[in-house]
């Protein structure tokens, strides 16, 4: 009875970090993703036609990283939702590549090399974890991608609007069913901890990118 109560009180804390990590990190956490510059300055519309291009680099080519995590995860208790996530973000990358039609060439840059160069690494790095073979990586890395995609869609909508394009649906899985999977799968303290890891380092990319992003804006003035 000990044991089942010490199991239980170690998964309720998985939830629980898995939570605090998705809430606190990410796009959100960076202050240009909800910057009056980024959607709704005089320079919106540019700059929002930034974000849409950065993110196709990074999130817009298959197999992405719920296809890899997809073929990683065996755990039979996250197998519906990270194939439903696979189909979704299929969606997602179609209304991605959309929007980076609509928008027309990327905005002309100061240093574009260097962060097109930054992207190619970022995406480089996110394939990693979503390959790794250290078991909870890759679904980790999945949870990470699918929690923070449903903030970045409103960024996403808003280019849309500028665009003239009928935002699609959101068909990811919704956010309270990734603690629900994660304690479902969870079976080992190192399994939970390349969990954790996962979903961190793919927050951390997106948080950098939003940086990358904001310092083009800046390049622009």
């Amino acid at each position: 009875m000990a044991s089942a109560s010490a199991g239980a009180a170690g998964k309720a804390q998985l939830g629980d970090l898995l939570d605090a990590c998705i809430a606190s990190e990410g796009s959100a956490a960076h202050s240009y993703f909800a910057s009056e510059e980024l959607l709704r300055g005089p320079h919106a519309a540019r700059n929002l036609a930034d974000a849409v291009h950065f993110l196709c680099m990074l999130h817009g080519r298959h197999p992405g990283v719920v296809d890899h995590a997809d073929a990683r995860t065996a755990e039979p208790a996250a197998r519906d939702w990270i194939e439903s996530s696979a189909a979704a973000f299929a969606a997602e990358r179609a209304f991605l590549t959309k929007l980076a039609v609509a928008a027309g060439p990327v905005p002309g840059t100061p240093g574009g090399g260097a962060s097109e160069a930054a992207v190619v690494a970022q995406r480089a790095a996110l394939v990693t974890l979503a390959l790794s073979e250290r078991r909870g990586c890759a679904l980790g890395a999945a949870f990470g991608l699918v929690a923070d995609w449903r903030r970045i869609r409103r960024v996403l909508d808003a280019a849309a609007i500028r665009l003239g394009v009928e935002p699609t649906p959101c068909a990811l899985p919704a956010l309270d069913s990734i603690r629900s999977v994660a304690l479902a799968a969870a079976g080992s303290p190192s399994f939970e901890r390349a969990l954790l890891f996962g979903t961190e380092q793919i927050l951390v990319q997106h948080r950098g990118l939003w940086a990358l992003l904001e310092a083009r804006e800046q390049a622009r003035r």
